[in-house]
């Protein structure tokens, strides 16, 4: 008998709902509370590539490298939680947006062009 993978965004809501309960904290994780937290742990993100010439693996050292995994690991938490608090089921919503960026941005036009859609 074959079991479906579970749902690893699911597992995290989960995780993270838990984690909170525990301490506390639902009460502090507002919607605003947690987009402006997520938006902190960006930028935690960015300044580890901040004066690098591309940030490419090559320009990244095994210290970088744990700092830049741990700071996707906070973006990741916070947004699974912003998701969970506003109701949005987070992989439906990142594969309606593919869909609506395929049409934006349909491959015979735009192939190897950075231009935003409204420039083309």
């Amino acid at each position: 008998m074959s079991t479906a993978p579970a749902d690893t965004l699911t597992q995290l809501r989960d995780l993270t709902r838990a984690f909170a309960a525990e301490r506390d904290w639902q009460q502090f994780h507002t919607p605003k509370n947690l987009a402006m937290a997520l938006s902190v742990e960006v930028a935690e993100l960015a300044e580890h590539f901040q004066w690098l010439p591309t940030g490419a693996p090559e320009e990244l050292d095994e210290r970088k490298r744990e700092g830049i995994r741990h700071e996707l690991a906070d973006v990741l938490l916070y947004l699974v939680q912003l998701a969970d608090r506003t109701d949005v089921d987070l992989r439906a919503a990142a594969l309606e947006k593919l869909a609506l960026n395929a049409e934006k941005y349909p491959v015979a036009q735009v192939r190897g062009d950075a231009r935003k859609y409204d420039e083309y």
